[in-house]
């Protein structure tokens, strides 16, 4: 899992796609703070957060998750991949935690904006902090989904477009609100830590991380 994960990790700042993600990260964030915060003299970050995790998480994730598998499958690495002697379960993982500590790099760099605040301010960290826990477990929750639609397909756009519709579509249209993820960080952002949003976001994830498991050692036994 450790060598999976090292790998991917790499490969994020190897290619475009980390410092896009970065970039797009902190365009919505910048753009969102001062919305939300400087235009209005504000000093709450838990609503910066939550339309950050709204609106940012809609492009960030599919362009980290699309590639997860699909662009395995289509160099046809799959099959080296899914050969070698690592576990399924160990190559999943490795993927999904490279993906998250990527998005954990990412929040690293909203801490600038709460530094901000404290020059003209002292705003609270430790409702910050919770907000951050919050929008990291709902990232992790829609990377797993984004992994494993990115499992069942080689074409990338095709595993993005998927991923918005099947994960953040129910947000924008208000439809499906039971596999709403954003109905699952309403009080994060509050500085509050529900045990049901945990629990749910938790579960969500780890459903879709063993979805992958399944559809990734199905296609390892027909090799």
């Amino acid at each position: 899992m450790l060598a999976v994960f090292k790998k991917e990790l790499k490969s994020y700042f190897l290619s475009p796609i980390g410092y896009i993600a970065i970039g797009t990260f902190l365009v919505v964030f910048s753009l969102i703070f001062y919305l939300t915060t400087i235009s209005i003299g504000s000093y709450d970050m838990g609503n910066l957060y939550f339309n950050t995790a709204r609106y940012g998480l809609l492009i960030i994730i599919p362009l980290i998750s699309m590639r997860m598998f699909a662009e395995e499958r289509k160099t046809g690495t799959e099959q080296l991949l899914l050969t070698s002697p690592r576990s399924i379960v160990g190559i999943v993982l490795g993927k999904f935690l490279a993906a998250a500590t990527l998005v954990l790099i990412i929040l690293a760099f909203s801490l600038v904006y709460f530094i901000i605040l404290c020059f003209f301010s002292k705003p609270n960290l430790v409702p910050t902090l919770v907000a951050i826990f919050g929008f990291l477990l709902m990232a992790m929750a829609a990377i797993s989904a984004g992994m494993f639609i990115s499992s069942i397909t080689e074409n990338q756009i095709v595993a993005a477009i998927l991923t918005i519709v099947l994960v953040f579509l129910p947000e924008l249209t208000g439809m499906f609100p039971s596999i709403n993820l954003m109905n699952s960080y309403q009080k994060f952002p509050a500085g509050l830590i529900s045990a049901t949003e945990v629990v749910s976001l938790l579960a969500y994830m780890v459903m879709f991380i063993l979805f992958t498991i399944i559809i990734m050692q199905r296609r390892k036994s027909v090799k």
